[in-house]
C-alpha cells in the first residue's frame, strides 16, 4: 500500500491530533512509541504470537496486510478475540477476499475496506480513564473511543504499546455501517441504480502523476516509486452530492429495481437522438438515467427538520433567482424542489402524495436511503422543462435575412436587431419576459424579412406547446405614435433532425397578425413532438431552429394596415398539459395580454 496515498487520506487528522487532549501520549509519542511499558516487538508480531487472536491474525496475514503491521509505519489496532470472532467467519472473510483480489483494487475490496481498515487507524491512539473521542480509522469511517469502548464493541484490553503502534482487544469485530453510497451496492433491491453509479465510466480510479514519486524513466517512460491514484465519482460530483463523505449528511431518494426499470422504459423515448450525433449510444443510455436520479439527492445542511415540512430542495435545485433566470429562463421556476408552491406538484414532500411517503427509509452513516417502489417525483419537477429562447439574446439568433448590395456585391442584413428594456414605471414592465425584448426593424423596405432563432435542449416524443411572444412598441415607449404601433403579420417554420440526421421543416403559422398594444403570446403549435432530441448536447450550430418572417404584401404595407417591424420576447416550449395541473398559475391565452408572475406566482 502506498504510505503516501494514506498520509493523504488522514492528514486532516494529523492536524487534529495537536489538540488531541484527553489522549496521555505527546505528538511525538503519537509517531514514535518511546514511552515507558513498550513491548520490543511489533504490532505483527504481537498478534500473530496471540493464541486468542489467531482467528483475526489469519484473516490479516491472507490479505497481505501482515507486512504493513510488521513495518515501521505506526498503526493502532483494534483486534478482535477468538471469543466472538470465529474461524469460521475469518475463512468466510478470506474467501470473500480472495473472490474480489484482482478484480478491484485493494482499497476498494470489501475485506480490507470494510473488515480490516475498520479495525485500524493510523497512529498511536492511547486511552485514559476519561477518554472520550472521536477516532478516524483508515477506510475514512468515523467511531468513538473511550476507555471501555471502541464504537459499541467493549475494549478487553487496551494500550498495548510496541515498537511500531498501540493494540487493544475488543469484544467482537467493529460492524461496518456503510454510507448513503456504499449502501446503494450492497442492497439487491437497489441493483439497478448501483450499477449505474458504479459504472466504470463514472466510478473510477484516476492517476495523480503530480503528486506521486517519480523513480527514473524506463523506454523513455516515468516509473513510478509511489504512484497516488485519487477515486473519482463523477455522477455524485454532477449532482453536487457528495455521498461519499463521512462528514456530509445526505438524503437519497432511490428507485426500487422495479421502478427504476418502468421509469426507464418510459423516460428512454424522450432522449432518441439522431444517427449522426457522436456518442449516440452512449448519450441514449445516459440521459434517462440521469434523468432519474437528478433531483433525487438531499443535503441535510440545507434541508432541516423545518424546511422540510413545507418543501425539500434538492443538490440539483437552484437557490438563488439569479441562478434560476439565468438557467430556466425565469426566476419564479423552481425545479429540482419539491413543494413549494410555485411548483408543478404543490403538495409538501410528507404529504400523502409527497416524494418522501412511504419510503423504506435506511440509516447509513452520513444520512438515510429512502428505497421506493412508488415513485412520486414528477418529470415536470425535472427534465421537463420550459425552454425559453430570450430574442434579445443575440447569442440565440442563428441569422437574419440578407440580400446583394448592388454596388459591392456583398450580402448585407435586411434588417436591424436592437434591445429594447422596459422601464419600471411602464405599465408593461413584469409582462415582458425579463423586461427586454428585441425589435428587428427593416434597413430595407423592399421586401419581407426573417430572423432565425436556435432552439436547444428539446427532448423528443414529448409534447411542447410552442409561443411566439411578441412586444408592443408601447412598452418601451410609453409616447409610441399610432404608426409605431401597426401591427404585423408573421409566418414560422420549425426545423429540425430526422432520425437520419437529415433536416426537415414544418410550417407552423402561414400568416399571423399581431395584437400590437399586448404582449401577445401567439400559439403556434400544440403538443408538437420533434422525433430525435438534442437535450444536453453542446450545438454551435442547433438542429432545430425557428424561422419566422414578415408576410405583409406591398399594398398592405403602403397604406400602412401593417408594418415590418417585428418586436419579438421570446420563443416558449412549454410542457403541453401543464395548463391542467393548475389553471390559475399555467393557462396561457392566445392573443391575450399576459402576465408572467401571474402564472408562475407564488
Amino acid at each position: 500500500m502506498s504510505t503516501k496515498h494514506i498520509y493523504n487520506k488522514v492528514i486532516g487528522l494529523a492536524l487534529a491530533v495537536l489538540t488531541f487532549a484527553a489522549c496521555s501520549d505527546t505528538w511525538n509519542d503519537h509517531f514514535d512509541n518511546k514511552g515507558e511499558g513498550m513491548n520490543d516487538q511489533t504490532l505483527w508480531q504481537a498478534i500473530s504470537q496471540n493464541g486468542n487472536l489467531s482467528n483475526f491474525a489469519k484473516v490479516v496475514q491472507a490479505c497481505g496486510y501482515d507486512k504493513s503491521l510488521n513495518s515501521s509505519q505506526v498503526f493502532t489496532v483494534f483486534a478482535p478475540t477468538n471469543d466472538e470472532f470465529s474461524a469460521e467467519e475469518a475463512n468466510e472473510l478470506i474467501e470473500a477476499y480472495n473472490a474480489e483480489k484482482g478484480k478491484v483494487t485493494e482499497d476498494d475490496n470489501t475485506v480490507i475496506k470494510e473488515f480490516i481498515q475498520n479495525h485500524i487507524a493510523l497512529y498511536n491512539h492511547s486511552v485514559s480513564p476519561t477518554s472520550n473521542d472521536s477516532l478516524t480509522l483508515m477506510n475514512g469511517k468515523k467511531t468513538t473511543l473511550s476507555a471501555s469502548s471502541f464504537g459499541n464493541n467493549s475494549i478487553l484490553s487496551n494500550n498495548g504499546h510496541y515498537n511500531n503502534g498501540v493494540l487493544f482487544t475488543i469484544q467482537g469485530k467493529s460492524p461496518y455501517f456503510p454510507t448513503v453510497f456504499e449502501y446503494l451496492r450492497k442492497d439487491p433491491d437497489l441493483d439497478s441504480i448501483a450499477s449505474f453509479f458504479y459504472n466504470s465510466r463514472f466510478y473510477r480510479k484516476e492517476f495523480y502523476p503530480e503528486r506521486s514519486v517519480p523513480g527514473g524513466l524506463e523506454n523513455g517512460k516515468t516509473v513510478y516509486l509511489d504512484s497516488v491514484f485519487v477515486q473519482q465519482d463523477d455522477l455524485w460530483d454532477m449532482l453536487w452530492a457528495y455521498t461519499n463523505n463521512e462528514d456530509s449528511t445526505y438524503w437519497v431518494l432511490a428507485p426500487t429495481n422495479k421502478e427504476w426499470k418502468k421509469l426507464i422504459e418510459e423516460y428512454e423515448p424522450y432522449f432518441n437522438y439522431d444517427n449522426n450525433v457522436p456518442f449516440r449510444d452512449s448519450m441514449v443510455y445516459t440521459m434517462p438515467r440521469l434523468a432519474i436520479v437528478g433531483g433525487t439527492s438531499f443535503s441535510r445542511t440545507l434541508n432541516t427538520d423545518e424546511h422540510l415540512t413545507d418543501s425539500a430542495m434538492s443538490t440539483d435545485a437552484c437557490e438563488t433567482y439569479v441562478y434560476r433566470q439565468y438557467y430556466w429562463g425565469s426566476n419564479n421556476l423552481h425545479y429540482y424542489q419539491y413543494g413549494a408552491k410555485s411548483d408543478v406538484n404543490t403538495m409538501k414532500p410528507f404529504s400523502p402524495t409527497g416524494i418522501f411517503t412511504g419510503t423504506e427509509n435506511v440509516e447509513c452513516s452520513n444520512g438515510k436511503v429512502l428505497k421506493s417502489d412508488n415513485w412520486k417525483i414528477n418529470k415536470l419537477n425535472t427534465f421537463f422543462e420550459w425552454i425559453i429562447i430570450e430574442a434579445e439574446d443575440q447569442s440565440n439568433v442563428r441569422e437574419v435575412s440578407k440580400k446583394e448590395n448592388s454596388t459591392t456585391k456583398e450580402m448585407e442584413p435586411t434588417i436591424r436587431l436592437t434591445p429594447r428594456t422596459v422601464l419600471n414605471n411602464n405599465r408593461f414592465y413584469g409582462k415582458v419576459w425579463s423586461n427586454e425584448f428585441a425589435e428587428f426593424r427593416e434597413m430595407s423596405s423592399t421586401s419581407n424579412h426573417s430572423v432565425t432563432f436556435n432552439i436547444r435542449n428539446v427532448l423528443s416524443n414529448i409534447g411542447y406547446d410552442i409561443y411566439l411572444v411578441t412586444a408592443p412598441a408601447l412598452a418601451n415607449d410609453s409616447n409610441a405614435t399610432a404608426e409605431e404601433r401597426i401591427p404585423t403579420k408573421l409566418a414560422c417554420t420549425i426545423n429540425y433532425h430526422a432520425q437520419n440526421g437529415d433536416t426537415e421543416s414544418q410550417v407552423l403559422q402561414s400568416s399571423v397578425t399581431t395584437n400590437p398594444d399586448v404582449v401577445d403570446y401567439i400559439l403556434l403549435a400544440e403538443d408538437f413532438k420533434f422525433p430525435t432530441a438534442t437535450y444536453g448536447l453542446t450545438e454551435s450550430e442547433p438542429q432545430v431552429t425557428l424561422l419566422v418572417e414578415t408576410a405583409v404584401k406591398p399594398q398592405e404595407k403602403s397604406s400602412k394596415k401593417f408594418n415590418r417591424i417585428m418586436r419579438i420576447d421570446c420563443i416558449m416550449l412549454v410542457p403541453h398539459g401543464i395548463s391542467n395541473v393548475n389553471e390559475e398559475r399555467f393557462e396561457i391565452e392566445p392573443h391575450a395580454d399576459g402576465d408572467i408572475f401571474q402564472w408562475l406566482k407564488y
